[in-house]
């Protein structure tokens, strides 16, 4: 097995290339999804990882001071300064949050990367792997056994001198595989007063808007159906 420590020209050319080719691996990925951080960001990444770790490696060697340097002091600052790229890939889109998961695997690039200059190419590959299967297989087990919701108010305004009928409501909504909140009554009184019913609602990607708003308005007599955003 080679020692990590001893380090030539050629062998640190070696792992640099292997953590381009690790990083870009990844960022296709991303790519692939239109995502803010993708091919380039991650491969320079890795590649910046893995020479802070051959430069940890190399700097207590080049002035003889094995027992004086310490390797994993340039490493603990990668991860710690890599948040700041992380929280740069992070959206937020009214009351929803993307790019967490890009956010990871900026983190997790990094890791790799330090890895790849520690000369732990077997730690490394195994990662890279296990990190393909997240991101690709499991992505799409996730999507169907937990679909994508987003968080809406829905609001349902009934015609005047009418009551909401909130069992009708929840019973169409439930039949859509929306998940149901919070509910309130807001009943006016007096002539020509109508009421409102407001849910905050979990509405899947999948659900068809237009189907909804037709079926609730079967929910007694509602005059005006509206799906706004949650803020």
């Amino acid at each position: 097995m080679e020692n990590s420590v001893s380090l030539t020209e050629m062998t640190m050319i070696a792992r640099l290339g292997i953590s381009f080719v690790a990083g870009a691996v990844i960022g296709f990925e991303r790519s692939s999804r239109r995502q803010v951080a993708g091919l380039r960001t991650h491969i320079l990444i890795c590649l910046g990882a893995t020479l802070l770790m051959l430069l940890s490696i190399w700097l207590p060697r080049k002035f003889s001071l094995p027992d004086r340097g310490d390797p994993g002091r340039i490493a603990a600052q990668v991860v710690s300064g890599i948040g700041f790229l992380g929280a740069g890939a992070m959206i937020r889109l009214g009351n929803n949050v993307k790019g967490l998961t890009t956010a990871a695997s900026l983190w997790l690039v990094a890791a790799v990367g330090l890895a790849v200059g520690a000369g732990m190419y077997v730690a490394a590959a195994a990662t890279e792997i296990l990190t393909l299967v997240t991101l690709i297989l499991l992505s799409m087990l996730e999507k169907r056994l937990f679909p994508s919701e987003r968080n809406k108010l829905l609001e349902l305004y009934y015609k005047h001198d009418s009551s909401p009928d909130t069992g009708a409501a929840l019973k169409i909504i439930n039949g859509f595989g929306i998940r149901s909140q919070s509910m309130d009554v807001n009943q006016e009184t007096g002539k020509g007063k109508g009421s409102r019913l407001r849910f905050l609602v979990s509405i899947p990607v999948s659900t068809d808007i237009s189907k909804l708003a037709k079926a609730l308005k079967t929910a007694g007599k509602v005059a005006r159906v509206e799906i706004k955003e949650k803020y």
